[in-house]
């Protein structure tokens, strides 16, 4: 009977898998498989023991689009522009990554000069001032056809945004001309003001579809001759989408996998009964933190993923290079430093036995005796101590450091970055961390979740039992869902009811025909006139007299920043539309254990000695285990440390509740 919904999440070291269904969770890891991550899932898949006639829906998130604008490795693109904007990609803002090196050159743009082709025609904020020259469009058209490899075209003309007809006019013409070619147009792709940040997410989205649009055939493609369900395909903002849909809009999906990891994590909070939640997702090649406020995950339109402004809905996930793979070197300065290079999958941390070399933070890990020897990981990896002293020892001998003190420093390295990382997303934006529990999950974030709780001020850690594949889980309870925007532009006060209803009613058309009875949320972008940043509010339920959407605007600037002027008019920017077609969510109930747990003890560096403490086998325990501090729990798919001066228990759903002492 096909009652299982599964989750399946490919990373930069595993894929892991969820299957949610009648009760059961059932979870699965194997090694990812770079060279083609479709097979990394049909992998999963058959490790998870599940025949295909009892799978109903499988929800996919990947790193596809996102390795694709790290390494620079997408479509080769044209764009087709307004006559005298042609360098508009290149120009982009004048702020800089780092304000006195004069030496950092930005970016270079996804589409190169030499394929970034102009047409004669203009529109303005009333309309047309110049008609579309179709000469000019057809030039461009033979322009893109002599370069000979161009995969898409991005079309970007001025002001589509509130007058598309002449972007529609010249997409048709290249359709018609070069059907083969993927086509990304602006006024489909973001139809908001701001010309340098429209083009450059129009752009993206042209470099990214075509890559992600092979790899999800070549997935459906294994996906169907196994006889499994067509994947739909996790959003950057928290939502899945259908497979088509994700291949044309592959902007859409830069952040995959991070965002089902804050789903999962926000839909278990609710279930322990915490709605205010620091997310820490440690995997393999980095760590993606993220805030919960009030049992939802925020998001934010204003995104910049390896260098490139992706301007749409995403998970506020803030992401640095310190993941159990992460390379730990001496710098010419002699300083240890870990990250941002990491192992990887192949060859992976030294202590697997596949060839590295490098000591990375999970070989310091191992040898602390955080991890066991010959622990099993994935299904193919075996632990190896003795490998990780010795690549501990090879960098111990560049820094004059004994092994100890060598795997003491990258932890505390480590732990250090991922800290400030947690004080980006919550100190940075007037979030007391204090005020928030911390949700620990990833192949490594229980191993480092005391200690940062600790550098922080936290006094509560919440561990799912899936938390080693909890972005695979979070996958598996998405929603489906859908963005909606149109621009407005106008101060509040002045702004016609009736016309922004109306707005608001053609965009609500446009997704229902797209989904079947979706839950609705308008919001609107507002901003004090003068400012160049927007915030989001919830129009739902407002008065006709806008008093209460300025009073709603006025509360959410203070939080966010400390303060509001009140008598400064408000401008009206964007409207948004959020639709979700809710999924049935399964009910999950963790068991009284059948006897009281018996650990084993393991020889564990704590601090600064070697301390016998307690090993406790996650499977064993149950609801209402408790466990006292030192003491290490090993679950599935990962490892929890419980430092000295924590304790806990397991709740009714599962999840190991660490509070301080």
């Amino acid at each position: 009977m096909s009652n299982f919904r599964l989750g399946v999440d490919v990373g930069g070291t595993f894929t892991d898998l969820v299957a949610i269904g009648g009760g059961a969770v059932i979870t699965a890891k194997v090694p990812s498989t770079p060279a083609d991550q479709s097979q990394g899932v049909v992998d999963a898949i058959e490790a998870s023991g599940l025949a295909a006639d009892g799978i109903a829906a499988l929800a996919h998130g990947m790193t596809v689009a996102t390795n694709a604008l790290l390494e620079r490795d997408g479509a080769k693109v044209a764009l087709i522009t307004t006559e005298g904007f042609r360098d508009l990609v290149e120009i982009g803002r004048q702020n800089r990554p780092a304000l006195y090196d004069l030496t950092q050159r930005p970016p270079e743009p996804l589409v190169s000069r030499e394929h970034r082709f102009t047409v004669r025609e203009r529109m303005g904020r009333d309309g047309e001032i110049k008609a579309l020259d179709m000469a000019s469009v057809d030039a461009a058209i033979e322009a893109i056809r002599a370069a000979g490899d161009i995969e898409a075209v991005a079309i970007c003309l001025l002001f589509s945004f509130e007058y598309p007809e002449h972007e529609i006019a010249v997409a048709e013409r290249v359709a018609a001309a070069l059907p083969d070619l993927h086509i990304s147009r602006s006024s489909a792709v973001l139809p908001e003001f701001r010309e340098y940040e429209r083009f450059a997410t129009t752009s993206a989205n042209a470099y990214l579809s075509p890559r992600l649009g092979r790899y999800l055939d070549s997935l459906a493609g294994h996906l169907a001759s196994a006889g499994l369900p067509e994947p739909t395909v996790m959003q950057s903002s928290g939502g899945v989408i259908d497979i088509a849909s994700a291949a044309a809009n592959a902007a859409q999906c830069v952040l995959s996998g991070p965002a089902g990891g804050v789903v999962g994590a926000a839909w278990l909070g609710a279930l322990s009964g915490v709605a205010d939640i620091l997310t820490f997702d440690m995997g393999g090649t980095s760590t993606d933190v993220a805030p919960i406020a009030n049992g939802q995950a925020s998001t934010t339109t204003d995104s910049v993923v390896a260098g490139v402004p992706i301007k749409l809905p995403m998970i506020n996930v803030h992401t640095v290079s310190a993941g159990g793979g992460s390379i730990a070197w001496a710098d010419a300065g002699g300083a240890l430093r870990v990250g941002p290079a990491s192992a990887g999958a192949e060859p992976g941390p030294a202590a697997y036995g596949l060839g590295g070399e490098d000591a990375t933070v999970t070989d310091a890990n191992v040898f602390m005796g955080h991890i066991a020897d010959q622990t099993e990981l994935g299904g193919r990896v075996v632990i190896a101590r003795e490998l990780a002293g010795q690549a501990l020892e090879r960098l111990g001998d560049t820094l004059s450091l004994d092994v100890e003190a060598t795997a003491r420093g990258i932890i505390d390295v480590a732990n250090t970055e991922m800290a400030n990382a947690l004080r980006v997303i919550s100190v940075a934006r007037g979030v007391d961390p204090r005020d928030n529990a911390l949700m620990a999950y990833g192949g490594a974030g229980p191993l480092h979740a005391c200690a940062l709780a600790e550098q922080l001020g936290m006094t509560k850690i919440l561990v799912p039992r899936a938390s080693g594949v909890l972005s695979a889980l979070g996958l598996a309870v998405s929603d489906l869902r859908r963005d909606f925007t149109r621009p407005v532009l106008t101060r509040l006060d002045s702004a016609e009811r009736d016309a922004i209803d109306a707005l608001y009613d053609e965009m609500i058309t446009e997704v229902r025909a797209d989904l079947n009875s979706p839950e609705i949320e308008r919001t609107a972008d507002l901003r004090y006139r003068g400012q160049s940043f927007e915030l989001g509010v919830v129009v739902d339920g407002w008065a006709d007299d806008w008093d209460e959407l300025a009073e709603r605007f006025h509360t959410a600037h203070e939080t966010r920043y400390g303060y509001a002027m009140r008598e400064d008019p408000i401008e009206l920017v964007n409207l948004r539309i959020t639709a979700r077609v809710i999924v049935d969510k399964p009910e999950l109930t963790e068991d009284a254990p059948e006897a009281a747990p018996e650990p084993v003890t393991r020889a564990v560096l704590v601090d600064d000695e070697w301390r016998d403490i307690p090993v406790y086998d996650r499977a064993r325990l149950g609801r209402g285990s408790r466990i006292d501090g030192p003491a290490i729990v090993e679950f599935a798919e990962t490892t929890c440390v419980v430092r000295p001066g924590w304790h806990g228990a397991i709740d009714a759903v599962g999840t190991l509740i660490l509070e301080a002492i």
